[in-house]
């Protein structure tokens, strides 16, 4: 764990998933329906990506002298973002059904809605300038940033509550992990003597001239990050 960080039990890193399909059609592909079929995983690049982020990482593990078995690996249960992460436990050596890897629905993609879903990527413009706008307001069916920053503050709560001392990879999407670093990073700036859970913490940065600037966080596909 982080000794800077108190008001978390774990350090975390975030992986983009590698080019995918989706990428590589220009398609948006938000749905966890559309998001889980197998027709919507990794191109080839996005495993060759995928693998050398698994390289990267273990380097870092291994520098920093971190316990194989004390890293854990949370993703999205997208088959991009399951492809990725099943392509990092292997170069690792985590087996990927155990207990060390775990997908956690609350870092699934955000969902665009009805009006982006299977359209061109190039709507994403449209959206991101909504979000700076009203990061409050969802594009029409979807999901705002406020509402995927409240979900991953849950599915953070629930790694807290079950881990601690581990080094935790999140491998997620664009904009969920862009969300999830400008909470985190927020939270980090808040007093030491605030009291409360990560959810409630969360909350209190969840206000819009900070939600509204998640696109500085943008990662590339499969980019790592250590956040805190």
């Amino acid at each position: 764990m982080d000794p800077s960080s108190p008001i978390l039990r774990n350090s975390y890193w975030v992986l983009r998933h590698g080019r995918s399909i989706p990428n590589e059609k220009g398609l948006v592909v938000s749905s966890l329906e559309n998001g889980t079929l197998e027709k919507y995983g990794l191109a080839s690049e996005g495993f060759n990506q995928a693998r050398l982020a698994g390289e990267l990482f273990l380097k870092e593990v291994e520098e920093t002298n971190i316990l194989p078995e004390n890293v854990q690996i949370c993703y999205s249960p997208f088959s991009r973002t399951t492809d990725t992460a099943k392509t990092v436990a292997n170069v690792l050596g985590i087996p990927f059904e155990g207990s060390q890897c775990k997908a956690l629905i609350e870092f699934r993609e955000r969902y665009f809605g009805p009006l982006f879903e299977l359209h061109s990527h190039e709507k994403y413009s449209e959206i991101w300038a909504l979000d700076e706008k009203d990061p409050f307001m969802p594009p029409e069916g979807g999901e705002s940033v406020a509402d995927v920053a409240s979900r991953i503050a849950l599915g953070l709560a629930a790694i807290e509550t079950e881990f601690q001392g581990f080094t935790v990879l999140v491998v997620s999407h664009g904009d969920t992990l862009q969300i999830l670093q400008t909470v985190l990073n927020a939270v980090k700036e808040l007093e030491p003597s605030k009291e409360g859970d990560i959810v409630s913490r969360i909350k209190q940065v969840a206000v819009p001239c900070i939600l509204s600037k998640h696109r500085k966080f943008a990662l590339e596909t499969g980019e790592l990050r250590q956040v805190i």
